[in-house]
C-alpha cells in the first residue's frame, strides 16, 4: 500500500472475522506474526505493517520519525477502510501506538503494548546500573546453526526457546549459494534512525481507549544469576545491582502509565523473552483475547 505519496509499504492480511487487529513490530517485519497472527483470525481479522526501511517495504532515507511512522499507520487503516481497530505493537513500535493513540483515539478500540509501553527517553537508572566492566560473563550459549535458515530456525529454539518464522528469518538475511544463511539485509543506518534518532517521550494523557501493557519482568535474583559464569563476589554484586536497576526502571515506566491511564491493564510475565508473543504465545493470546471481550460495544 502507497504511504506518503510514493513510499510503498508490505501489508499482511491473514483474514478471520471479528474487529479488525493491526499488528506493529519495531525493525522486524510483519512476518515476525506469521505463527502467532493465524492463532488470532477465529476472533478478530488479522493485519500487519512492515514499517518503512524494513523488508519488503521502500526504504527512503527519510521519513523514521515517530509521528510519520504514525502517519503511515493511519493511511493504511485509511486504505484498508478500518474504521476502528485494536493496535498492537512490540517494543519500540509502542512509540507508535502511543502518538497514534494520542491523535486518533476515534479510529481504535483500544491499544495493546508488548513490551513497548516504556520512556527511551529516561537519562538515568535509580538506582544506577552498574560499570559494565564489574559485570561477569553471560554464559555462552551454543553457536546457532547458519548452514540453512531451517537450522537456524531449529538451533534458536532449541536455545532460547523460541525462533522468528522462516519468513522474518528469510527478510532479515541473505540467503548464500549454498542454502545457508547469508550476511544481514537490514541497514544499520535506517535500524538506528528507527530505535534510536526517533526517540521520543511518551505523552499518555492524551489516548482515550483503553489500554493493554504486558511487560516481561526479571524473574527471581538467583534464576537470573543462573545465566552468567560468577567469578566472584564483586561480580555477583555488580550483576545485583543490574537486577535492581533494571526492576526500578520497570516500575517506573508502569506507574508512568497508571499515572496518565488509571483503568489500564497492566500484565507481567517473569522472565519473558521481549518477543514475548513467540516466547510466551499462550499468555500473550490470552491476554489479548481477554481484553478484547472488554472492548464489547466500542
Amino acid at each position: 500500500m502507497t504511504v506518503d505519496s510514493s513510499v510503498r509499504l508490505e501489508v499482511l492480511d491473514w483474514g478471520g472475522s471479528g474487529q479488525p487487529i493491526v499488528l506493529l513490530g519495531c525493525y522486524l517485519t510483519a512476518h515476525v506474526h506469521d505463527e502467532f497472527a493465524p492463532k488470532l483470525t477465529n476472533q478478530f481479522h488479522v493485519y500487519g505493517i512492515t514499517r518503512r526501511g524494513i523488508g519488503g517495504s521502500d526504504k527512503p532515507t527519510t521519513g523514521y520519525t515517530v509521528q510519520r511512522s504514525a502517519n503511515d499507520v493511519l493511511e493504511v487503516l485509511d486504505s484498508l477502510n478500518l474504521q476502528k481497530s485494536l493496535l498492537v505493537g512490540t517494543s519500540c513500535a509502542g512509540q507508535i501506538l502511543t502518538l497514534f493513540a494520542s491523535q486518533h483515539s476515534d479510529r481504535l478500540n483500544g491499544v495493546v503494548y508488548i513490551d513497548g509501553a516504556s520512556d527511551p527517553t529516561t537519562p538515568a537508572y535509580d538506582p544506577p546500573m552498574p560499570d559494565p566492566t564489574t559485570l561477569p560473563r553471560p554464559t555462552r550459549e551454543p553457536a546457532p546453526d547458519y548452514t540453512s535458515f531451517e537450522a537456524l530456525r531449529h538451533s534458536r529454539q532449541r536455545d532460547q526457546g523460541f525462533s522468528f518464522p522462516e519468513a522474518e528469518l528469510r527478510q532479515q538475511s541473505a540467503v548464500n549459494s549454498d542454502g545457508s544463511v547469508g550476511r544481514s539485509l537490514m541497514s544499520l543506518e535506517i535500524r538506528r534512525a528507527i530505535t534510536v534518532d526517533a526517540r521520543i517521550k511518551p505523552d499518555y494523557s492524551r489516548i482515550r481507549v483503553p489500554v493493554l501493557a504486558i511487560y516481561q519482568s526479571q524473574g527471581p535474583f538467583e534464576k537470573v544469576a543462573a545465566s552468567y559464569t560468577i567469578r566472584n563476589e564483586q561480580e555477583r554484586a555488580a550483576l545485583r545491582q543490574q537486577d535492581a536497576a533494571t526492576r526500578a526502571m520497570y516500575r517506573r515506566w508502569q506507574d508512568d502509565l497508571r499515572a496518565a491511564v488509571p483503568a489500564a491493564r497492566i500484565v507481567e510475565l517473569p522472565a519473558a523473552n521481549p518477543f514475548m508473543f513467540l516466547s510466551n504465545e499462550a499468555d500473550v493470546l490470552r491476554e489479548i483475547r481477554a481484553f478484547a471481550g472488554t472492548l464489547t460495544g466500542r
